[in-house]
């Protein structure tokens, strides 16, 4: 168990990876009464993955793509994070996953303390990991970012392929890539001490 100290030595960021679908999904609207409004939709099962990091002291995101959820693909989004957001001197990542089996093996291969391996010391020596209950996704304010990306960017909206999804998607995300008002406030939270 990592307990966040009094001395500031520790920046909290939450992860999470989530897949965007080409199909279309439906979401309530209004029509007038009696209508049988129609979506066109996609129809392959195509999807976009993204795994994502949000740093919810100044609202910074940063996403990468990887082909499929596993441990390799966790310890590679790991190091792309660090590569982009490397944390500031003195300081260290307290990094908040959830118990998907490739998290659990990720953190056993990077190891922590004396259990540390060799060659995942260009991630151990600027991570502590802090695990979720389990079961609690609400406690991740990352899946908000989600939710509000499908919200105004994939509901309700035909895509002719993956790369047109793709497009919108990376948009949406370059929007918070730099230190915004919008997922700072959304991503924080008033922590009782």
């Amino acid at each position: 168990m990592v307990e966040i100290n009094d001395n500031n030595s520790l920046i909290l960021v939450f992860q999470d990876e989530v897949h965007f679908m080409v199909q279309a999904t439906i979401t309530a609207g209004w029509f007038k009464k009696g209508s049988r409004p129609k979506v066109k939709s996609f129809p392959g099962k195509d999807k976009v993955a993204y795994s994502g990091f949000v740093i919810p002291e100044d609202g910074r995101l940063f996403v990468c793509k990887p082909d499929w959820f596993n441990t390799k693909s966790t310890i590679a989004s790991l190091r792309e994070f660090l590569a982009v957001c490397p944390p500031p001197e003195g300081k260290k990542y307290a990094i908040v996953m959830d118990n998907a089996s490739w998290h659990r093996a990720a953190q056993k291969a990077i190891g922590e303390g004396s259990l540390r391996h060799p060659a995942y010391y260009d991630i151990s020596d600027y991570v502590v990991f802090i695990k979720m209950p389990p079961y609690s996704p609400d406690f991740n304010p990352i899946e908000q970012v989600w939710r509000i990306t499908r919200r105004e960017n994939t509901h309700n909206r035909f895509f002719e392929g993956k790369s047109e999804l793709e497009a919108i998607v990376d948009s949406a995300f370059a929007a918070w890539m730099k230190p915004n008002e919008q997922l700072r406030s959304l991503c924080s939270f008033n922590w009782l001490m």
